[in-house]
């Protein structure tokens, strides 16, 4: 009897550590249990609020990339949550096999100093970069046209606004208006959602 009521005792506190891990892990991995989904009228409004910063941080990082990388970087607090580099396609038969990809770096770290010498930055500049998103209420950004730059993770989601240097052409319209991936703005601000794993795919399942 004893044994058994042992063995009930054990399974209790397997179950409760177990519950405890959940809450306190599961929300790292894969965000908020309850995420925040924008509809495009909130994102289009957070867009013209900050649309002088977020302009600023897409010149600053356009001067600041290298000039034949492609250079993805996100941020999280004292962490690059996120950085790939690839060669830029210059059509003359690049290699455009992702040179670095990795998340969750600290900054200040040996890996994170190794990768600010290969880019041609300092901790300084990396800094000023990210203050430059924080002002800009975002996360992340790319040194491609259009320029992606990150809005807000949701979940396993994520939203951005694509901003183009020269106005958007008619051919490529269609491609940036699908309704699910893409809303078009105007000729300059393309919206964009990318999905993750499990949750909502597309804007329409905002509505």
């Amino acid at each position: 009897m004893k044994k058994l009521i042992k063995i009930i005792l054990f399974s209790g506190v397997i179950i409760v550590v177990l519950l405890l891990a959940l809450v306190i892990i599961l929300p790292n991995i894969i965000g908020p249990l309850n995420p925040k989904y924008y509809k495009v009228a909130e994102l289009t409004e957070n867009f013209n609020k900050k649309r002088k910063e977020i302009y600023e941080v897409k010149r600053y990082f356009k001067a600041l990339a290298p000039q034949y990388k492609d250079v993805d970087i996100e941020f999280d607090g004292n962490k690059i949550a996120r950085l790939e580099i690839m060669p830029r396609d210059t059509g003359k038969g690049s290699n455009l096999a992702v040179e670095f990809l990795d998340w969750n770096i600290p900054v200040g770290s040996k890996k994170s100093d190794s990768l600010m010498k290969v880019l041609g930055w300092n901790n300084a500049k990396l800094k000023a970069l990210q203050d430059k998103l924080d002002k800009a209420n975002c996360i992340s950004i790319t040194n491609t046209e259009p320029a992606k730059i990150g809005f807000k993770r949701s979940g396993f989601g994520m939203y951005f606004f694509n901003v183009f240097d020269k106005p958007l052409g008619d051919s490529l319209r269609t491609k940036y208006n699908d309704s699910c991936t893409y809303i078009y703005v105007n000729r300059n601000l393309v919206l964009e959602y990318g999905g993750g794993a499990i949750g909502p795919q597309c804007f329409s399942e905002f509505k």
